[in-house]
């Protein structure tokens, strides 16, 4: 009769292809909620990317469209899910979670701008490769 409270607030999860293909041809705004310093070493390199650290995130949430979806990456996808979350208890409706983040990225080959192999992202670019018969 009434919808579970709890599956109201889980975010949707889409992997790193799926959220290419959104952010590049259907108007998805990508926000990396990554550190400056974080995004200074690598960063994506597509054009409707939104950098909001999560220091920040909490006092400049507003400043994101509502009338766009919003898909949110950080290096693995546990602080961007945070985000998420902070979004859809805000009343946001289009916000999605980027599943393994930044690392999962790069492992597929996607457009950064940086070095993918410089110590700091180490973990980045020798992530093992993802199962056989998964989706993305």
């Amino acid at each position: 009769m009434s919808a579970d409270v709890h599956t109201l607030d889980k975010p949707r999860q889409y992997c790193a292809t799926l959220t290419l293909r959104k952010v590049t041809e259907e108007g998805a705004v990508l926000v990396d909620v990554r550190e400056r310093s974080e995004i200074a070493a690598l960063a994506f390199d597509v054009p409707a990317v939104m950098v909001m650290p999560m220091s920040e995130f909490e006092r400049r949430f507003m400043e994101l469209p509502r009338d766009q979806e919003l898909i949110l990456a950080c290096s693995v996808g546990e602080r961007s899910l945070r985000a998420a979350h902070l979004l859809l208890h805000h009343g946001y409706d289009k916000v999605a979670n980027m599943e393994d983040g930044l690392t999962k990225w790069v492992r597929k080959g996607f457009p950064v701008r940086g070095d993918v192999s410089s110590p700091a992202n180490d973990s980045a670019c020798c992530a093992p490769p993802s199962p056989a018969g998964k989706r993305c």
